[in-house]
């Protein structure tokens, strides 16, 4: 059975002779061929493409003239990816680069290479097809909580969430720190028959000791200087909803006392108050850390443990997911660049090669910090290894282990971090998302120097 033939529009926008076809055009393609920029935007509103070729004479020809033609066609559709071929063109391909790379996909020069254009091609085509997809739904998702992928973790993990949902018990999520744990707290909530009542979030890391019990049981007016009104609490205020507890490693230990009596009660008394409330909510916590360990130093009651972790999720890494790597990054593109740079239409091959190779210590949410940079940085409508801060990773990764580049990696983004809060731990650590005693630790674990840091 002979393969179906893709469209592809074939603009013809030079006064010379048309280009012959080579055969792998007419045995590959169903070629639709216009005379004239102008000429295909009647096509264009027609039917769909993916992929176009674009034949610009540059004899006597100056690259306002190129620019004008392409931003035309890519006015009346800018989902396709368009190749260019150049002819005649007087002065050098680099004086022409720029107009290229920030228009059109990729480009050739004449005399034509046959095989190197049916691959170019063929890759364009993949890749509008593919961001063309996720801006269609074309992945799993889960919820409402935006959880992307189609691994094989990922889809199990949809199921267990789709189970854990069903059953009105407490929930412990566990993994690294960028995993998505919070996101899959949203999903259990917004699957659940408490999907009406309000999700609140709490980083248990990042609540003022001094602070941390009227937050999370409230307070009356006058319960304590400043306390000029009652304050409802974190808990009280996800009544009928989900409360989601980030971080409860980090938890103090005589708050650990209080929340196992709330959980055990369904029961809290505001900071100052003499009448006890009762609270229906659903809780699910999050931790990054080993909190068996934790039981077993001391730092964490085992009661409190054993109240949490009723059901659990484990969130798998990203470099456990090899089959999401590259649809989170054309969906995180595709989604940051259509607000901020629409003519962003995909990644080269090597910004590609370098995202697989990539360990991701942080996870997601490193993939999106590098997303987003690579988006404000390209200055083409493909997007480089450099865009993105990976250019140098695949030389040195190679000589390493797999914990050896985490490691330096992990400690690479502690210290930009950092640096990018002025050596400030609190605000480095909320960047992070992870907790000051957490941020402290790995300072000491990597050898950073933190007598030049301060807190808030």
């Amino acid at each position: 059975m002979p393969n179906r033939r893709r469209p592809l529009i074939y603009v013809k926008a030079s006064t010379g002779e048309r280009v012959a076809y080579p055969a792998f055009l007419q045995d590959q393609w169903d070629v639709h061929e216009v005379s004239h920029p102008a000429a295909a935007l009647d096509l264009l509103r027609k039917q769909d493409f993916l992929v176009g070729l674009f034949h610009w004479d540059g004899a006597g020809a100056d690259t306002s003239t190129l620019r004008f033609q392409a931003e035309l066609l890519l006015d009346a559709d800018n989902r396709i990816n368009w190749v260019v071929l150049l002819s005649g063109v007087t002065t050098s391909v680099h004086q022409v680069s720029r107009v290229i790379s920030s228009h059109f996909y990729d480009y050739h020069t004449l005399p034509m290479d046959p095989e190197r254009l049916s691959v170019t091609l063929g890759h364009a085509y993949g890749m509008a097809e593919i961001a063309n997809a996720y801006s269609d739904s074309g992945f799993v998702r889960e919820g409402e909580s935006h959880m992307v992928g189609q691994s094989p973790a990922m889809r199990s993990l949809f199921q267990t969430i789709h189970k854990v949902a069903a059953i009105d018990l407490n929930v412990m999520v566990r993994g690294e720190s960028g995993t998505g744990k919070e996101l899959s707290a949203q999903a259990i909530h917004h699957l659940s028959h408490r999907a009406q009542g309000p999700f609140v979030a709490v980083n248990c890391g990042a609540l003022p000791k001094d602070l941390i019990q009227a937050e999370l049981f409230g307070h009356e007016k006058g319960a304590f200087t400043g306390a000029d009104r009652r304050k409802i609490g974190r808990i009280e205020a996800a009544q009928n909803g989900t409360l989601f507890l980030d971080e409860i490693g980090d938890l103090p230990l005589e708050m650990q006392v209080n929340l196992l009596r709330f959980l055990q009660e369904k029961t809290i008394d505001r900071v100052g108050g003499t009448t006890p409330i009762s609270v229906d909510v659903r809780v699910i916590a999050a931790t990054h850390v080993n909190l068996e360990r934790a039981v077993e130093e001391g730092r964490f009651r085992e009661d409190l443990y054993y109240r949490l972790n009723v059901l659990h999720l484990e969130m798998p890494p990203l470099r456990d997911r090899g089959e999401d790597i590259e649809i989170l990054a054309q969906y995180f593109l595709q989604q940051f660049a259509s607000k901020v740079k629409p003519n962003i239409k995909g990644f080269s091959q090597p910004a590609l090669d370098a995202i697989k190779a990539h360990y991701w210590p942080g996870n997601v949410r490193e993939m999106v910090n590098r997303v987003q940079r690579a988006v404000v940085m390209s200055e083409g409508r493909l997007v480089k290894p450099k865009d993105l801060g990976l250019d140098q990773d695949l030389p040195n990764s190679i000589l390493m282990t797999l914990s050896e580049a985490r490691s330096r990696a992990e400690k690479e983004v502690i210290e930009a971090t950092l640096a990018a809060a002025r050596n400030n731990v609190s605000k480095a650590a909320r960047r992070l998302d992870i907790s000051r005693v957490t941020l402290y630790r790995l300072m000491e674990q990597h050898a950073i120097d933190w007598q030049g840091s301060r807190d808030e």
